[in-house]
């Protein structure tokens, strides 16, 4: 009996289980966002050769093109800002954009509909001490690491082919191509999350946001030589004002200083209100 007794003591309390729990769930809930980046980004792995030929590949493709093909046959500078550049100047910054786009794109539809609906692993990390908004937040991190490496592989192309007249400043345009794709794959991220079923709402997004947005958002002439009616896509189009960014730091395009910040409050406003939107989403169907 005696033995019995000092077996039972030794036993741990309710409370001290309930207390080591609470120690054991901290370190998730403080670094939550960051473990749920680890997953998406090493979940990349499954496709690594994929983003590997497009962050080089792709970027070799469409320079080659402009530089050696189209470029050969636009001799004359084109005026952007009072200022004459050549093609492939002008035209660099916006495809460095369109590439951060492309990845938001990507990684903010079919992943986020995994973890929702094909694989469900966003409801295993809900079940642990992980919060919704965490599991957003990694998303996103996770999206915008891509982003970093893919822009940052884009402009040493476009450096390497004398597009950077101003690389002292050129640099910045990494960081306009990702403030761009966050504007673009927030809100992108949440209209994702809100989908039941896929039933080829990504493909129109494709066709009738990305292509009008890639087509008609001054990538390749001047946003001022379109028609009025066609102007309005670059107006609302994160593309533009991102492009636009990167041309003032490529190349010192006059571009004036309100511009500048109706340029970088419209990402800032679109990434904002996505991603409250988005954290809005996650908690209401992980709550589910």
């Amino acid at each position: 009996m005696t033995e019995h007794v000092s077996h039972t003591r030794d036993l741990p309390t309710m409370d001290e289980l309930r207390a080591e729990a609470m120690e054991w769930a901290r370190k998730p809930r403080r670094y939550g966002s960051w473990y749920v980046t680890q997953h998406m980004v090493s979940a990349m792995r499954a496709y690594g050769w994929t983003i590997i030929i497009g962050s080089i590949g792709q970027p070799v493709l469409y320079l080659l093109g402009l530089a050696a093909g189209l470029a050969a046959l636009i001799q004359a500078p084109i005026t952007a800002h009072g200022q004459d550049v050549s093609y492939l100047v002008f035209v660099a910054p916006a495809l460095l954009v369109t590439a951060a786009i492309s990845v938001a794109s990507e990684e903010m539809t079919y992943p986020v509909m995994a973890g929702f609906k094909w694989r469900r692993y966003f409801y295993g990390f809900n079940a642990s001490p992980l919060s919704s908004p965490q599991i957003a937040n990694g998303v996103l991190v996770g999206a915008v690491a891509r982003m970093f490496v893919t822009v940052a592989a884009y402009y040493l192309f476009i450096w390497l082919f004398g597009a950077v007249p101003a690389p002292a400043t050129g640099w910045l345009t990494i960081f306009a191509g990702v403030a761009a794709g966050v504007a673009f794959g927030a809100p992108l991220m949440a209209y994702a999350a809100s989908i039941e079923d896929d039933k080829g709402q990504f493909a129109l997004v494709q066709r009738f946001v990305f292509m009008p947005m890639f087509l008609f958002s001054g990538t390749f002439y001047p946003l001022e030589t379109l028609p009025v009616w066609l102007q309005w896509i670059g107006w609302i189009s994160p593309l533009w004002h991102g492009a636009e960014l990167g041309r003032v730091a490529t190349f010192g395009a006059d571009v004036a200083p309100l511009m500048i910040a109706v340029h970088v409050g419209y990402l800032l406003l679109l990434s904002a209100g996505g991603y409250l939107w988005a954290r809005l989403i996650f908690t209401r169907r992980l709550a589910k």
